[in-house]
């Protein structure tokens, strides 16, 4: 992957959906080590990265945490590795890792069937502001 920041993790987020909008602000004003960078699933970026990665990205409802060159996360497993990488009060998080994945995945994929209804969808992706931009690949 070209023109990737080094040393910087990726959270692939559905830009239309108002509960990962909340999701990626919440990570954003967490994120004091200035771990992480943000790109929509729906962008060209977004829809290369997962061809790179080998997600068809007709089935994605989920978040994606991609740390180039190393792994990738998603689902409850990606939910984990962000509250670990936020550190301090978040990375106590980490303590639903003693729930089975399988479960722990049925619930994400409850929320994320149902995200739409609850939390409502915007008619275009969010355009950060010019304090955020450095965030958004």
């Amino acid at each position: 992957m070209l023109n990737l920041p080094p040393n910087k993790k990726i959270i692939l987020f559905d830009g239309v959906c108002n509960l990962c909008d909340s999701a990626v602000q919440f990570v954003i004003q967490h994120d004091k080590k200035d771990v992480f960078r943000f790109v929509a699933l729906q962008s060209d970026l977004g829809q290369e990265i997962l061809n790179h990665i080998g997600i068809n990205p007709k089935n994605i409802d989920s978040i994606i945490l991609y740390e180039p060159g190393i792994a990738y996360y998603y689902k409850s497993e990606a939910a984990l590795q962000i509250a670990k990488n936020l550190g301090g009060f978040w990375h106590f998080g980490t303590v639903f890792r003693i729930i089975p994945t399988s479960i722990s995945n049925q619930v994400y994929d409850y929320v994320a069937k149902n995200r739409y209804k609850w939390y409502g969808k915007k008619e275009s992706c969010l355009i950060p502001t010019p304090e955020l931009k450095s965030k958004f690949l």
